[in-house]
């Protein structure tokens, strides 16, 4: 079009007033991403190509800097790959991952499973797309059990998933007895160990198991972990041992005989064992403070006379902390913990009558969950 034309047609149409129109098409987003996805599957205008392993990747380095502040440093900082046609990241990446990565960029979509979440949260930090390392780090947590919270707490550790993290740490805690049967335990650092067993929550009812623990831990690689004895002795409240196993299993080890600060940490405990059972005045050396109680004080109320409202008692910072409220509000219902959740039962509301329902508090994740409906619906006569 000549700029003649085109001033012709602003002169016939204009009439001195601002008469505008916003012209938004929702979809266009997806449709160019579309269509960069069909040129680069067919490898028109790409300009890098990606490896991994034995597998390319034809890609345009635009889409890619786009997506990823790494991409986005290569491509623009004078590095080699800036100027290379092909990027090799060779067996640091798995090519399944990285195809899952370069997917979410052309199509911001990525199915998230139980065999890919781990290899994609660290991907996505690796490669920096963000974004999917949260969403594998959210798809974890909700998958967080026992058996594999000590693998994801050193998972999350490393790639700066803070919520996971905490998620994760209270459940190693929590679960300590099963936590120390893993294989990821024996390759937990001397100070990750330390921290677990000087923690006060750790919810343990034998402090033998926290010693017997760290010894496996120790003869799991005994010239390199020997050293560490003493301090880690220094974080077990050997004062609690029963009289017995104090004398045999800990005076008697080996390991602990013969090394002298070991000895002498043994004997300390010893002395404080025995101001114990003689009732010999305050004790107030490490090795015998008691761990806090495994349980979670819960209040379960509202400021009507309807039930809405679930509180927790913070015994540490001396305070009473709103959590989740209920999902719906209950005049009278039945309650019990078992382990980290609270079923409620039943109840009547202000307008269905008695009810049927059964919903789930998780304690760790702070979340309901509705469970199956009793087969009679059930309330508490006051």
């Amino acid at each position: 079009m000549s700029v003649t034309v085109h001033e012709n047609r602003k002169s016939r149409t204009s009439t001195g007033s601002m008469n505008i129109s916003l012209f938004h098409k929702p979809s266009h987003p997806d449709s160019v991403l579309t269509h960069l996805n069909t040129m680069r599957k067919q490898c028109m205008f790409t300009d890098v190509t990606l490896w991994a392993g034995d597998r390319s990747f034809p890609c345009h380095r635009a889409v890619l800097a786009a997506c990823s502040r790494y991409f986005e440093a290569m491509f623009s900082g004078g590095l080699r790959e800036s100027l290379d046609s092909d990027v090799n990241f060779r067996d640091s990446i798995h090519p399944e991952v990285l195809e899952l990565l370069l997917d979410f960029a052309y199509s911001s979509r990525v199915i998230i499973n139980e065999e890919n979440a781990e290899s994609l949260l660290e991907a996505g930090d690796m490669l920096q797309f963000h974004d999917i390392r949260d969403a594998a780090a959210e798809f974890l947590e909700k998958n967080l059990h026992s058996s594999n919270c000590l693998g994801m707490m050193l998972l999350s550790d490393a790639h700066q998933c803070k919520r996971l993290y905490e998620l994760s740490w209270r459940m190693c805690l929590l679960h300590y007895e099963t936590v120390r049967e893993s294989e990821d335990f024996y390759s937990l650092s001397k100070d990750k160990l330390l921290e677990l067993i000087l923690s006060d929550e750790l919810e343990i009812e034998d402090e033998e198991v926290v010693f017997n623990s760290m010894m496996q831990w120790v003869r799991y690689d005994l010239e390199g972990r020997r050293h560490h004895l003493p301090e880690l002795l220094r974080g077990i409240r050997l004062a609690l041992l029963p009289s017995e196993c104090l004398l045999e299993a800990v005076a008697c080890e080996e390991l602990v005989m013969a090394d002298k600060r070991s000895r002498s940490i043994v004997e300390e405990a010893m002395q404080c064992k025995k101001k114990i059972l003689q009732n010999d005045g305050v004790v107030t050396s490490p090795c015998a403070r008691p761990r806090k109680a495994g349980h979670t004080l819960l209040i379960l109320g509202g400021q009507t006379f309807m039930c809405d409202k679930i509180y927790q008692v913070d015994h540490k910072a001396k305070e009473i902390i709103p959590k989740a409220d209920l999902p719906s509000p209950r005049k009278e219902f039945s309650a019990c913990a078992i382990g980290c959740k609270v079923y409620v039962t039943g109840g009547r509301g202000s307008e269905n009558g008695v009810s049927k329902d059964v919903w789930i508090y998780d304690t760790v994740h702070e979340e309901w969950s509705k469970g199956a409906p009793m087969l009679i619906a059930r309330g508490v006569t006051l």
